[in-house]
Formats: structure tokens, sequence, C-alpha cells
């Protein structure tokens, strides 16, 4: 990586991440990897200046696939996890949170914040919307830690960059509406575009378009595009500035990002989707 090698947080973040996957072994086929460090897999540095770095860990779960022991609960606090203040948060080691969620058209009726799951309880698992997506768009990768003292690779699901780009897009339209924007996700909508071409993407866009699990939140992420992708004011390449700083010139990051979405709207509507 750049600059020098990953940041600590980021290796600290990782090592727990490797901490949860070990503890969860017996649930690895409900796992995929989503959030940043899915994306640093897919993208790596990514031409930008700004190093690639994350203090916590994303993982969505499938309900379905989850098995009835252990309890998620139970071998997360084994290995040494504490729960967290809100729903899926888990806490391992030096502060670093784990955080698991379910879709949120998997997660059941009832509660605002917690998924309801079957066995495992209301509290273990976070209802989010965004990431249905990702238990349809998903490839199985090798998961390395980042240092040399650590020599545990695990074989996981982790969610490609149409989905990863769909719950991102989703994330940030959701933050606006509770204005708690954070400028890294702008980021990361620009490191998926830049290290993935668009018409495999585009395809791949459509093809989640009109998977019914995955439909709805794909339509959204698009329609978002549509409205204010393209535009060098707007809030993904507003973000996307904010996060790279001094390291970049603002007119060359947010002409990229408004550019690359522009490609990738052609490119889906010559797919013939139209979300």
């Amino acid at each position: 990586m750049s600059q020098g090698g990953p940041s600590q947080e980021y290796v600290l973040a990782r090592r727990v991440l490797l901490d949860a996957l070990d503890a969860l072994g017996a649930h690895r086929e409900a796992i995929v990897l989503v959030g940043a460090q899915a994306v640093y897999l897919h993208t790596g540095d990514a031409d930008l200046a700004v190093a690639p770095t994350t203090t916590d860990a994303d993982i969505a779960l499938a309900p379905d696939r989850l098995r009835d022991e252990p309890l998620l609960e139970d071998a997360l606090r084994t290995a040494g996890f504490l729960p967290g203040s809100n729903p899926g948060s888990w806490v391992g080691a030096h502060g670093v949170a784990v955080d698991l969620m379910v879709p949120e058209a998997l997660s059941g009726s009832g509660g605002r914040r917690g998924a309801r799951l079957p066995r495992h309880g209301n509290r273990v698992a976070r209802r989010t919307t965004g990431l249905e997506a990702a238990l349809v768009d998903f490839e199985e990768r090798e998961l390395s830690a980042l240092e040399d003292t650590d020599e545990r690779t695990f074989a996981i699901r982790v969610a490609g960059p149409a989905a990863l780009l769909i719950a991102k897009v989703i994330k940030v339209e959701e933050r606006r509406s509770q204005a708690r924007l954070q400028a890294k996700d702008g980021l990361d909508v620009l490191r998926l575009l830049q290290a993935t071409d668009p018409e495999p993407l585009a395809r791949r866009l459509a093809e989640l378009a009109v998977h019914p699990l995955s439909r709805e939140t794909t339509h959204q992420a698009i329609q978002s595009l549509r409205d204010h992708g393209t535009d060098p004011d707007g809030p993904l390449a507003t973000l996307a500035v904010q996060a790279v700083g001094v390291l970049e010139d603002p007119a060359t990051i947010a002409g990229s990002l408004t550019a690359l979405i522009e490609e990738l709207l052609s490119a889906y509507d010559h797919t013939d989707g139209r979300a």
C-alpha cells in the first residue's frame, strides 16, 4: 500500500475482524463482508493520495443461513467481544467495533434498530437498509491479516463492487436526512468507480435491479445517482473532496467522480436499465 503501508488503525481493524470471523466460524455461510474493508479488497489504493484506512469492520448476515448453534452472542462473548451500546455493535480488542447487520428486508417485523433473528435474539444484529444486494452480489475471497506476525487467513464471502456501491449511496442518502454525513463515504464511492470497469458494473447493477431481494434498494441507489451524482457540488462529490482535503485538487476529484458516475449511468441505460 501507499504511504508506507496501512495505518495502525486499519491493521487493528483487520485483526479484530479476523477475531470475529474465527469466533463465528460455524456461521461462515451466513456471513458477507461489507463496508470499508470490503471496498479496499476490491480497490486497493485506487490511485488516490489518501491511503485506505478504517477503524471498524462490517458484516452482513443472511438470516436463513445462520445455524441454531452456537448462538451468535455466545460465540462472540467467548471470543472476548462485548456488546456495544447499539444493537449489532460488538467491541473487540483495542476497542475496535465489529458491526453485525441484517438487510432491512430480512430483519423481521417489530423493533426500530435490532434485527429480529429467530433463536439468536433481537439485539445481536442491527437492521440496515441498503445491504440487500450484498446477499446477492458477492464473491469468495481470501482474507488475511495486515501484520506479519498474524498468519490467519479465512475464505469468506465479500460483497461485490455493485453491492458496495449501492450500500454506500443508500448510506449517504440516509445520512443526508439525518444531517450526519461522513466524508469517507464519498471517497469510497470514488474508489469503487475508479477500480471497476463501468460496463460490467452496469450489467451487475441491472441484474440486481430485477432481483426480488435487491430490486428496491438498487432502484433507490440508481435514482440517487441520477438526482445528484453528476453534480460537482452534489453530496457525493462534496464528500469525496472533503475526504481528500489538501492532498489533491478539489476540482479534479469532483470532476473525476461526476464523470465516472455519468459513464456508469450511460452504460446502465444501455443495458436497458431504467431505474
